[in-house]
């Protein structure tokens, strides 16, 4: 029992430094668009073209929060598990 909470708080850890590692290459990267946007003349009328890059992304990475930290019963694959293990 104790080795199986153990287990579960380990994959519990990976995923948060998942996240964060997602988190920080997700601003870092984006940054480098807005530098790019930037110094390549955006004085000229030129479209924020880095939102979309943004947006987009944003929204593979708000998923990957709610998985992360905010995990509901409903889409959880523990609670699957111990659904069909103890129909058996």
């Amino acid at each position: 029992m104790e080795n199986e909470r153990d287990n579960q708080l380990w994959r519990q850890a990976q995923a948060r430094v998942s996240f964060k590692k997602h988190l920080l290459t997700y601003i870092l990267v984006n940054l480098l668009l807005v530098g790019i946007w930037f110094f390549s003349g955006n004085s000229t009328n030129q479209p924020f073209w880095p939102k979309w890059a943004i947006l987009g992304w944003g929204i593979g990475l708000l998923s990957h929060y709610l998985q992360t930290y905010k995990s509901t019963s409903l889409f959880s694959t523990e609670k699957e598990y111990e659904k069909l293990k103890n129909k058996s």
